[in-house]
Order: structure tokens, then C-alpha cells, then sequence
């Protein structure tokens, strides 16, 4: 391998009957940055069938290029079918980076790719950077069950692979004025390449708010004791017009459900308020909340690690707090 033939950022854009996912929107802004600091072209790879308005719309969030693959053996995703036609492309194209989505599509699809192409992959990464000197990717991801933080580089082999979990990076400001680069490729794709054939697509009749979207999230930790006082959280997070979250103890307690958890192990969220309730502050959870524009912490603990982090630290008994503050938002409201 010589890895000065490899040249460009590649972003893998997850698309799902038709829909983009956000996480590759929130991937172009990071991978824009990462490619002007590398000085080369930032790309957008899309696989699908029927995705004309998929391709435009990533152009138009900050991709210099889209490399489209349309097929209807791509119309859903299939490890076989999506991995065969990404290292192919990798292969005829050979760009240095390529970022995948944390997704359950992604944390399937990373380690295929690449294996396949005898390369590293770092997971769930929380940062990325270059190196100034040798002009690696420096990619950062907690470590030792998230006490620590690691920064790995992929020195000798390319392209240097990492996944980000969604809501970790903002995305970039839509710019529909912007010159359309695709480029249709041809895929080499038959049937018989498919171990796995797609039946049918059901889809849960669950629907959940989805936190990563929030513009206000009230949660709530161990702190909170019990399912009943999770009731003042969400009235508090009514009358904001916010939605609640939770701490990992308060889903393990079965206080809420894990679609609403926030951390490590959970969701990564940036809401313009998160106030945290009975929430200690432990790295996994700091690592998924820690860049909300303003932290509100209420813990009986003043020496709690939320409370260091906390743009407003409120010390006191949640039972008592909460309401104060339910009183004084609808007052405000009416």
C-alpha cells in the first residue's frame, strides 16, 4: 500500500427507505472541516435506488462531491450488498478518510468495511482532529468503560476509518444555491452477491420523542429515587415545551425508557438547556450531555461533578426545587 496515493474525505451518507439520516449531515460538517485542513476534497457517498434527492440535498449541507451508486439491489441496506460496493469504490477511488455513522447500520457496516480492506477502524468516537505534522486523523474515543479518553491514529494503513455516534457534531447551515457535483458510478452487484434477501420492512408501532432533536431536556438521575418524582420532570419539561431524559441508573431502575437515555451508552444530545436532576456526573454521562449551550444542575451534592460543569448549580432537594420552578414557568406562561 502507498498511502501518499490516497487523497480526500469520504462520508458514508446513511439513507433509510428514501430518508437521510441526520447523523451524515452532522458527519459533512466535521468531515468539511477535516478536508480543509488536509487541503483536499470532502465526499459524500451515497448508496440507493432511486436517490436523485438525496444526492442534492448533501450537496447542499456542505459536500464538495456526491459519488452516487444507484441500484435496486441498494434499496436496502444488506451488510453483503453495501460493503461489496463501498470497497470497490474505496479500491477504483482511494480516499485517506472515510466516516461512518454510529448507527445500527453503521456499527454493522464499519468493521465489514474495513476488514475487507485489512484497515483500522476506531468506534464511537467523541472528537476528531489532524495532526499538524504528519497530517493523520486524530480520532478520540473513551476508553476503560469512559474514565479516560484515547486519541488513535491509523498510521500505516488507508483509509483511516472511525464511526460518531449522532448528535455528536452540529451540522453545517443548508446552502441550496450551491453548484451540484454528483457523479453517477456503476455498480458491479449482482444477486447472487446478496447472502441475505429483504422480505419485507415493518416498521414499530412505537414512536418516541426523539431527544437528540430537544431544544430543552429535563432528566433526571439517580437522584430522583422513583418513577412517581419523574412526573415533576416531565411537567417541568411541559411547561419549557421540552422533553425528558434520563441518566443510565434512572433506566436501569426502569424509570424511563432507554430510548431516552443520555451518555455514553445512550444518546449524545446538545439541547439549548439541559437541566439535570439528581444526575451525580460521571464521565459516561458528561460525555453525552457536556455540550448543551446551558447546564442547569440541581443535586444535593455541592460537591457532585455535575455541579463543576453546570453553568447554573442549583444545591437543594429536587421535591422542592422543581415546583418552584414548574410555579414560576407557567406564571411566566400565563
Amino acid at each position: 500500500m502507498n498511502i501518499a496515493d490516497y487523497k480526500g474525505v469520504w462520508v458514508f451518507a446513511e439513507q433509510r427507505d428514501g430518508e437521510l439520516q441526520k447523523v451524515s449531515l452532522e458527519l459533512l460538517a466535521k468531515g468539511k472541516e477535516m478536508a480543509d485542513k488536509l487541503g483536499v476534497e470532502l465526499t459524500a457517498l451515497l448508496l440507493g435506488n432511486g436517490v436523485d434527492n438525496i444526492a442534492k440535498e448533501l450537496m447542499a449541507y456542505g459536500a464538495d462531491k456526491v459519488l452516487q451508486a444507484d441500484n435496486e439491489l441498494l434499496g436496502h441496506y444488506t451488510t453483503d450488498g453495501y460493503t461489496k460496493v463501498i470497497c470497490d469504490l474505496v479500491n477504483e477511488y482511494k480516499p485517506e478518510v472515510l466516516f461512518i455513522g454510529a448507527t445500527f447500520v453503521g456499527r454493522d457496516l464499519g468493521p465489514r468495511v474495513a476488514a475487507r480492506l485489512n484497515t483500522g477502524l476506531t468506534a464511537d468516537c467523541t472528537a476528531l482532529d489532524v495532526d499538524d505534522e504528519t497530517k493523520n486523523l486524530l480520532m478520540t474515543r473513551p476508553a476503560f468503560g469512559g474514565n479516560l479518553m484515547a486519541t488513535i491514529e491509523c498510521a500505516e494503513h488507508r483509509p483511516q476509518m472511525a464511526t460518531v455516534r449522532p448528535g455528536v457534531f452540529a451540522k453545517l447551515a443548508k446552502d441550496e444555491n450551491k453548484a451540484l457535483n454528483i457523479v453517477k458510478v456503476n455498480v458491479e452487484l449482482k444477486a447472487e452477491d446478496v447472502r441475505t434477501k429483504v422480505v419485507s420492512v415493518e416498521k414499530l408501532a412505537k414512536e418516541v420523542e426523539d431527544i437528540t432533536e430537544a431544544k430543552v431536556l429535563v432528566a433526571g438521575g439517580r437522584g430522583v429515587q422513583n418513577k412517581e418524582t419523574f412526573k415533576l420532570l416531565q411537567e417541568l419539561a411541559q411547561v419549557m415545551g421540552g422533553t425528558v431524559a434520563a441518566s443510565r441508573a434512572a433506566v436501569e431502575n426502569d424509570w424511563l425508557d432507554k430510548d431516552y437515555q443520555v451518555g455514553q451508552t445512550g444518546k449524545t444530545v446538545r439541547p439549548n438547556i439541559y437541566i439535570a436532576c439528581g444526575i451525580s456526573g460521571a464521565i459516561q454521562h458528561l460525555a453525552g450531555m457536556q455540550d448543551s449551550d446551558i447546564i442547569i444542575a440541581i443535586n444535593k451534592d455541592a460537591t457532585a461533578p455535575i455541579m463543576k460543569v453546570a453553568d447554573y448549580a442549583i444545591v437543594g432537594d429536587l421535591n422542592k426545587v422543581i415546583p418552584e420552578m414548574i410555579a414560576q414557568f407557567k406564571a411566566m406562561n400565563n
